[in-house]
């Protein structure tokens, strides 16, 4: 039988969302009527308000202020069950962080167990294991901070000296995201020149593509000079095309120098098919990979996810990877949720469905350019006619 609090706070946020969902169509019904600055509250109220009262100005928040014309633009995502169930999980957190220690501490156990377990197994990722985290790149961060941890033996101690004495590299594609290395340095305390942008092929191959010999004799070149080649960030889709890296090489010669390669791009997603392709597959090497789901899934309000193997857990408590706090395990829940909710073949159904509209467009995108090719050498060629008529 269910808990009557936890059926309580479900039809709650069912309530909650019904409320806000509804909210644009009756600004649609009521397009004449204009919110007043009034709905917007100044001094917090003494005697408070009733949850339909909060939830109004929230949608009136949300709707109130908008211009006329602007409004129509302004619709409130329609998140569906199972963004129902990502969104409870929030509040479910809330819920268990009051349990008593023990009880609180074998549930979120059992949480993060489960989810780490589906999640590895769904991405054919072996004996790894997980982070949450809000920020995307939060996931890679901590990773750089065990890999320095594990490099640097003296660091915990020495922290910054033992930096200067053998400067860390961490290598990343010239097509990675904007503003990755920077991000990377200013939260590690590195200086940019620790940052290492490797090109892509120009000549031959992907334009989008790591140029591998050119990052093997830039890592000789720094190891010669004094430098330890610390970490490589690889794509499996970069953000501006979707090409992969070729993994295979990369994780050779990460194993040459002792480096650590981190994988991180769309086309992870594709690993929970059941075909994959040679270069994609080949991530499920790596030392870490960090999965969006909640784009890849359209689930609202979930973590991101760094899968990462390493043997040592003092080092991986060190760097933030793990907590001893039950609470911050809870950040994976809404996963919890949503990937019971979906079912095995409900998540491979959503990619494999993403992955085929991708496919479509990218047949539209070469008919598209062949037409534009055509008419380009029809247009050369009536030019080269007129100028041989005259």
């Amino acid at each position: 039988m269910v808990d009557p609090t936890l059926a309580e706070m479900g039809k709650n946020l069912n309530e909650a969302m019904k409320m806000l969902e509804d909210s644009q169509r009756k600004a649609e019904e009521e397009n004449e009527k204009k919110y007043a600055r009034k709905d917007i509250p100044g001094p917090l109220q003494g005697s408070g308000q009733d949850m339909v009262s909060i939830l109004q100005l929230v949608q009136n928040l949300m709707h109130g202020e908008e211009e006329e014309e602007a409004s129509q633009a302004c619709r409130l995502q329609n998140v569906g069950e199972q963004g129902h169930m990502a969104l409870l999980g929030h509040s479910l957190a809330a819920y268990i962080s009051v349990l008593d220690r023990e009880r609180l501490r074998k549930l979120t156990t059992r949480i993060l167990s489960d989810t780490t377990l589906w999640l590895c197994r769904l991405f054919r990722y072996e004996n790894g294991s997980a982070y949450y985290h809000e920020d995307d790149r939060e996931g890679l961060l901590k990773i750089c901070r065990l890999v320095i941890h594990t490099r640097y033996e003296d660091y915990t101690i020495e922290g910054f000296n033992v930096l200067y004495t053998k400067q860390p590299v961490i290598y990343i594609s010239s097509a990675a995201r904007t503003g990755l290395g920077q991000a990377l340095c200013n939260q590690l305390g590195l200086p940019l020149s620790c940052m290492c942008r490797v090109p892509c092929n120009t000549m031959f191959g992907s334009q989008h593509q790591m140029d591998v010999a050119l990052l093997d004799r830039v890592i000789k070149d720094d190891v010669e000079s004094g430098k330890l080649p610390l970490l490589l960030v690889a794509n499996a889709g970069t953000p501006g095309a979707g090409h992969t890296d070729k993994l295979g090489r990369l994780k050779e010669l990460c194993e040459q120098y002792n480096m650590w390669l981190h994988v991180e791009g769309v086309n992870l997603a594709t690993l929970a098919l059941g075909y994959v392709s040679s270069s994609v597959l080949a991530a499920t090497k790596c030392d870490s990979m960090t999965l969006t789901l909640g784009s890849w899934l359209g689930l609202p309000a979930v973590p991101a996810v760094t899968l990462y193997r390493h043997e040592d857990p003092s080092l991986s408590l060190a760097a933030g990877l793990t907590s001893s706090q039950p609470v911050e395990k809870l950040r994976a829940l809404p996963l919890w949720l949503s990937l019971q909710y979906l079912g095995h073949d409900g998540i491979v159904e959503r990619i494999k469905h993403a992955s085929q509209l991708v496919q479509h467009l990218e047949k539209i995108q070469r008919r598209a350019k062949r037409k534009w090719e055509v008419s380009i050498i029809v247009s050369e060629e009536a030019i080269g006619t007129k100028d041989l008529k005259e």
